[in-house]
């Protein structure tokens, strides 16, 4: 049976965001993984629309003319910044109620929540296996658009391009995490505040990838959907349901975990956050 999802803090039990709009966490994985086939299953109907959509960013004679703009440049950037600071955000604020001797419970939940979801939604999913293994040339490189690449529409494995492909967005990804996190450890008070600016961030962050040229509109689509759907799963388990990670810890111990979740101890944590920082940033900054 659906439980609503808690986040638990002093004196507020059940994020207000979520219960005013009747949000189990089951709800939340589902809603993800039909967002995931709605996407996919347009995007393979219609495969034009990808690149009626990036044409509008492109000039025959300039290319992607907004590829040098300085503040679209400047904004790109800013997300490493950005995503570090988050990183530290966190840490640190775990760092500080252990120096002064407070519960670490729910905290230390929420911190093993956002190195986790960082590293297996954009640092294993999309970086390491879709963007390193589909091959599916980005707009700058197909030959509509100046290139000698083909187009390949989404989920069709190709050898266009040989690795940090296009499919799906790197950044995409990191900011779908980001808002992700922003919904999870902002304190209520401050999230009606935070949450629509971290949103409108993330979506600008996400579309300057089609003004360059950088990718299609539906990888940025499907990269937002798939970490979302992975971030709810790795909700449940670290959040939702710790217990499940102590059962499974008992049951496989022992063996080597992935760097990013081996969160046993509190002095491996800044380890993890830098681990899925690197990776994470080696994916976005390679195009």
């Amino acid at each position: 049976m659906s439980q609503s999802i808690t986040i638990r803090r002093p004196g507020v039990r059940v994020s207000n965001l979520i219960r005013s709009v009747g949000l189990t966490r089951d709800d939340a994985a589902i809603l993800a993984a039909a967002a995931v086939l709605a996407v996919s299953v347009y995007f393979l109907a219609f495969p034009g629309v990808d690149i009626a959509v990036s044409r509008l960013f492109y000039r025959p004679e300039a290319g992607f003319f907004l590829a040098d703009n300085p503040l679209l440049k400047a904004l790109r950037k800013s997300s490493s910044l950005v995503l570090a600071l988050m990183l530290l955000g966190v840490i640190g604020r775990l760092a500080w109620r252990a120096l002064r001797r407070r519960p670490l419970g729910a905290a230390a939940r929420r911190a093993v929540f956002v190195l986790a979801a960082l590293a297996v939604g954009p640092g294993l999913v999309v970086n390491l296996v879709l963007k390193g293994l589909w091959g599916r040339a980005r707009p700058v490189q197909i030959d509509q658009f100046g290139g000698d690449a083909a187009f390949t529409p989404v989920w069709m494995v190709s050898d266009a391009c040989q690795s940090n492909c296009s499919f799906v967005s790197g950044e995409g990804s990191s900011a779908a995490w980001m808002v992700g996190v922003l919904l999870v450890v902002t304190p209520a008070k401050w999230r009606p505040v935070v949450l629509p600016l971290g949103v409108v961030y993330a979506f600008a962050l996400s579309m300057n990838r089609l003004a360059f040229g950088g990718h299609f509109l539906s990888d940025i689509l499907l990269s937002w959907a798939l970490t979302a759907l992975v971030m709810t799963g790795v909700y449940r388990v670290t959040v939702a349901s710790p217990g499940l990670v102590r059962r499974a810890r008992r049951r496989f111990r022992g063996l080597q975990p992935l760097p990013a979740l081996a969160l046993s101890g509190r002095d491996r944590l800044p380890q993890a956050a830098l681990w899925a920082y690197v990776r994470v940033e080696r994916g976005n900054r390679s195009r």
